[in-house]
C-alpha cells in the first residue's frame, strides 16, 4: 500500500476530499519526523511508537579494499509495534 491508496482509502471511507485527507496525511508524517530529529519519540496507544534508537560504535569490513572500517554510533528511526496491534496481524494473516 502506497501513501497514495491510503489517501484514496481514508477519503473513500471518510467523505472528505482527497486534497484534505493528503494535506492531513503529510502534516502528521511531518509531525512524527520533525519530532524524531528533535528526540522525542511518538506514541501512538494501540498502535505503535515511533522511537529513536541508538547504535553502537561496531566494526566493519570494506570488502573491495579488504579493510577494517570503524562505524561510529548513530540513531535511526524505528516504529515499535503496539502489542494488541502485533496480535491482531498475528491471527489475522495467514503464513505464506
Amino acid at each position: 500500500m502506497t501513501k497514495a491508496d491510503i489517501v484514496t482509502d481514508i477519503s473513500d471511507k471518510t467523505g472528505v476530499e482527497k486534497i484534505a485527507v493528503q494535506a492531513a496525511v503529510e502534516a502528521f508524517m511531518t509531525t512524527i519526523k520533525t519530532s524524531l530529529e528533535a528526540g522525542e519519540n511518538v506514541y501512538l496507544r494501540g498502535f505503535g511508537s515511533f522511537i529513536v534508537k541508538e547504535r553502537a560504535e561496531k566494526t566493519g569490513r570494506n570488502i573491495s579494499k579488504n579493510t577494517t572500517i570503524i562505524i561510529p554510533a548513530h540513531n535511526i528511526p524505528a516504529f515499535k509495534p503496539a502489542k494488541t496491534f502485533v496480535e491482531s496481524v498475528k491471527s489475522k494473516v495467514a503464513i505464506k
